[in-house]
């Protein structure tokens, strides 16, 4: 966030204005402010000037939240709408929400003030972004029809009665020849067509052969080097003086380009519609599995159980290990995962999966690396690119039944403005990049158009998910990154995946060592907070059983009250993020104000906005992903009180 915030402030307390300045310049922000409270009064600061914020009290007598969040809208202005409010319960916050708000507080916990304003303002800049692309893209559509109603890009003209075909020198460069090499007839033309689009050109021939008209077509074509472009034509269809149809003309242009950000931009959508499905089912979904897996585990550790119980029961848990497998997977596809990212360096998760790869890959697959000495740090959660990494690496091995070469590379990119106005949503500057490349069967054209669709696979039934490449997408497009994929049948394929670069980043240090097994019991106090019986009960017997004093509450509500009656002290607060009346979020912030000595550990089925942004965990957040073991359980819980 910039050292300068315009703040337009709705609120009917001089004095409440004042607090709110106060905080903001505590964050050595330098602010240009007004206050208004009624209606005309904030329709006029909207229209004298641009505002980075608005923050507004949700009821004031001549005024309100809803009100100006709706006078915002009217205005066609998208700025982020912060309410600051006395007290606002949950009804009147998801109104408020609907309303337009984009988050909303109380005004004795401005604690989240400052981090509310820079994410709401990093939401408003890729809004603006996401608003360029599309705005470029119905700038590119208008400009394509102008130049085919004004400008002759390529032209065609056919001779009816003979049969000829006649056209310009770029028209043949369209359709990938060279110029004067066009054999000069309609089946010629047909045999540089994609065979699917043969029956739409068909019947813009009938059409010219039937009358005179207009037509518009779009279609493919194949380049003698393999590269597929998409070709738009528009055409008329002339009469002689007797009413026979004798010639028809147009023109073509390659709309290649457009075709690209058209899928670049449906491809972000069937994400978001991914990503918001999956968000809605994990919490519940996660929350069953947690519970099935718990209690498995616990009958597992009985003693006296027959042979055939035992196994029946890990059955059970290698299907909920699937189950979870799968649920993660379409979190991370639709950029819903908990992230913890950190500055590091490619070449430490490369090198520490690097054993890894080379016990998972058959030995008739040589693995080569090739790590850059001078690569740049990046900001990333080290688990997640080590999940990369292993994707891709097997999707590469399964390419190379017969053996081959698997190449992972590092090197330090710079994206300049021509490659990022090419490249969708890349942003020009310093990069680092991943290089993952195999000498296996390769894509066609088809199936790279589907790769990173979620359940796209060409494997055989059985034989994985089709979320392999959907989850590398997901991780790579949530850590900030961009992943392009070059191939051809017969000549290998190549992932590249570019990270901006970590600007005034301090040496990345070394990853730490994997877990190893240690003593997990303890004798401190443990609060869990959780609104679902089955997994409250289930987290207190864990816990019981590894030696700890459980408490337990149902509800936020519930929690306060027995950390306010519970005289001794309580060493950590497990509790869940998603809860009915109130959130694991205002449960960490009462804990924080009355016991600060306490240490608050969150626990979720998907990445709530209540103590994430964009996937990525608030500093100093510690966080247990559901569903989880029992030994999971307890070995976060050892590592919080440690």
């Amino acid at each position: 966030m910039a050292d300068r915030l315009r703040a337009l402030i709705v609120e009917d307390s001089e004095d409440d204005t004042e607090m709110l300045l106060r905080h903001l310049r505590r964050a050595d922000l330098e602010v240009e402010w007004l206050r208004v409270e009624t209606p005309d009064a904030m329709r006029a600061a909207l229209q004298q000037r641009r505002w980075d914020v608005v923050l507004s009290d949700y009821s004031m007598p001549r005024f309100s939240a809803p009100a100006a969040a709706a006078l915002l809208r009217e205005e066609g202005l998208d700025i982020p709408f912060i309410i600051v409010s006395g007290t606002i319960g949950e009804e009147t916050a998801v109104t408020a929400l609907k309303a337009g708000a984009h988050d909303f507080m109380t005004k004795g916990n401005l604690s989240r003030l400052i981090p509310a304003i820079e994410r709401e303002l990093k939401d408003a800049e890729e809004r603006h972004r996401r608003r360029e692309v599309e705005h470029a893209l119905t700038d590119m559509r208008e400009r394509m029809r102008f130049a085919l109603e004004a400008v002759e890009v390529g032209t065609w003209e056919w001779d009816i009665l003979t049969g000829s075909v006649v056209w310009s020198d770029m028209q043949e460069r369209l359709h990938g020849l060279a110029p004067g090499s066009f054999r000069g007839t309609i089946d010629a033309f047909y045999d540089l067509v994609h065979p699917d689009d043969h029956r739409q050109l068909q019947g813009i021939r009938e059409m010219f052969l039937a009358s005179q008209g207009h037509s518009w077509v779009e279609y493919r074509v194949k380049w003698r080097d393999g590269s597929v472009h998409w070709i738009a034509s528009t055409g008329r269809g002339f009469r002689d003086e007797a009413g026979r149809p004798v010639r028809a003309a147009g023109i073509g242009v390659d709309i290649t380009e457009r075709r690209r950000l058209e899928q670049q931009l449906l491809q972000a959508q069937k994400m978001e519609s991914i990503g918001n499905l999956a968000g809605g089912i994990a919490h519940d979904f996660n929350n069953l599995l947690t519970a099935i897996a718990g209690y498995c585990q616990l009958l597992q550790e009985r003693s006296g159980l027959e042979a055939g119980m035992l196994g029946d029961l890990n059955e059970i848990r290698l299907a909920v290990d699937r189950a979870a497998a799968l649920t993660r997977q379409l979190l991370a596809f639709g950029r819903r995962q908990v992230l913890a990212p950190r500055i590091v360096s490619l070449n430490d998760v490369v090198a520490d999966i690097a054993p890894m790869l080379r016990r998972l890959i058959e030995e008739s697959v040589q693995i080569d690396l090739h790590l850059a000495q001078d690569l740049a740090a990046i900001n990333v959660d080290p688990s997640q690119m080590e999940q990369v990494v292993l994707n891709l690496a097997v999707n590469a091995r399964d390419a190379m039944p017969q053996g081959g070469k698997l190449t992972i590379e590092t090197a330090n990119a710079e994206l300049d403005n021509a490659y990022a106005q090419t490249h969708g949503d890349v942003r020009p500057g310093p990069h680092v990049m991943l290089s993952v490349s195999d000498t296996g069967h390769g894509m066609t054209p088809e199936v790279q158009a589907r790769i990173f669709d979620p359940f796209f696979s060409t494997k055989s039934p059985g034989h994985g998910t089709g979320l392999g490449l959907a989850t590398v997408y997901g991780i790579v497009k949530q850590s900030g990154g961009h992943i392009f994929v070059y191939s051809e049948p017969g000549l290998g394929t190549t992932f590249r995946l570019y990270f901006p670069v970590a600007v005034d980043a301090p040496r990345p240090a070394a990853l730490p060592a994997k877990d190893v097994d240690r003593d997990l019991s303890g004798s401190e106090t443990i609060l869990v907070v959780e609104d679902d019986p089955r997994l409250r009960a289930l987290d207190e017997r864990i816990l019981k059983r590894y030696g700890y004093h459980v408490l337990v509450a149902a509800d936020v509500e519930g929690a306060m009250r027995v950390c306010t009656e519970h005289r001794g002290p309580i060493h950590v607060v497990l509790t869940d993020v998603v809860m009915p009346g109130g959130s694991g979020r205002n449960i960490g912030d009462w804990v924080l104000e009355h016991r600060p000595e306490t240490k608050v550990m969150y626990m979720s089925g998907y990445a709530d906005t209540a103590i994430v942004h964009h996937g990525v965990l608030d500093p100093g957040t510690h966080f247990l992903q559901k569903p989880f073991s029992p030994a999971e359980l307890a070995r976060k819980v050892r590592s919080v009180l440690s």
